[in-house]
């Protein structure tokens, strides 16, 4: 296993706000297949054995996952792959995943015993505000992977969830339990019954927030739900956040792969660019540029 402590020097526009660089242990963790199920027609949820390195990975956070080949041959370059759940007591590191294409195809075929080499943790993860009492969750498909820790984050500080999943059908719902476990009061909107219409969420957003303020939200997964969720909280003086998805390269902020436009603060249209391995995954709601 290769482990270094990376210190984050800009070369160019890396820390936002004069933020400081990030610091982090980052290490080629070669990690034990505990189990690789799949939960639904369409997602697997993998379970692996992780080193100490890996196990201090905080919600937002993502792995660069080497995935094997499949029977149509191997991905090129690594797959992020955001922390779904990490247990330090039982050593050991999760993953939610849609199968989709040539990498993620190759990590199905992964069994028990087989071996994930599993570059990270890497990248700023969220930041509850000081003295938060509820917040929200907002999540399309997969993007409910990223958002889980999040509320187990919220749990140890003692702050209240709601989280609403969006989804196509009842079938395709996942991490319900997790979150209830995790104290969260769940909400679930889906296509096949009209509930997740943009008009419907909406409505169940601001009637939480009437009901008990939120002090915080969060989102991934979704163009439409981050639009919706920036209007409401812009509304509503809300601070939130978004952790995004990208192809990239390196994962380190070398290669420059995964650059994307981003709103240089919150109440202008000036744009500036931004790495999402390295500035993010996770960036502030309002400054974020819908795709």
């Amino acid at each position: 296993m290769l482990e270094d402590v990376v210190d984050a020097t800009p070369c160019c526009q890396s820390a936002r706000h004069g933020a400081q660089a990030p610091q982090f242990a980052v290490a080629e963790n070669l990690c034990r297949v505990v189990s690789n199920q799949w939960v639904n027609d369409e997602y697997k949820h993998l379970v692996v054995e992780a080193p100490e390195v890996a196990l201090r990975a905080l919600p937002g956070q993502f792995f660069h996952l080497a995935c094997p080949p499949d029977q149509h041959g191997a991905a090129l370059l690594r797959r992020p792959m955001s922390l779904y759940r990490v247990s330090p007591g039982d050593g050991t590191v999760e993953f939610l995943y849609k199968v989709q294409g040539l990498g993620t195809r190759g990590l199905a075929q992964l069994g028990a015993g087989d071996t994930l080499d599993a570059l990270g943790p890497v990248g700023r993860g969220f930041a509850l505000p000081a003295g938060a009492r509820h917040i929200l969750l907002l999540a399309r498909g997969v993007g409910l992977a990223t958002l889980t820790p999040l509320a187990d984050l919220a749990r140890s500080q003692g702050v209240s969830v709601t989280a609403v999943l969006s989804v196509r059908s009842a079938g395709l719902v996942m991490s319900a339990d997790y979150l209830r476990e995790a104290g969260a009061n769940v909400l679930i909107v889906t296509d096949e019954d009209g509930t997740s219409q943009v008009e419907h969420v909406e409505a169940l957003l601001r009637s939480t927030h009437a009901t008990r303020r939120l002090d915080y939200v969060a989102t991934c997964g979704s163009n439409r739900l981050l639009q919706l969720l920036q209007r409401v909280a812009a509304d509503l003086e809300i601070p939130g956040q978004i952790a995004l998805e990208q192809h990239m390269g390196c994962a380190l902020g070398a290669c420059f792969a995964c650059v994307r436009p981003f709103r240089k603060q919150a109440d202008t249209q000036d744009l500036t660019y931004r790495r999402v391995c390295w500035d993010g995954p996770v960036f502030d709601l309002q400054e974020t540029v819908s795709w």
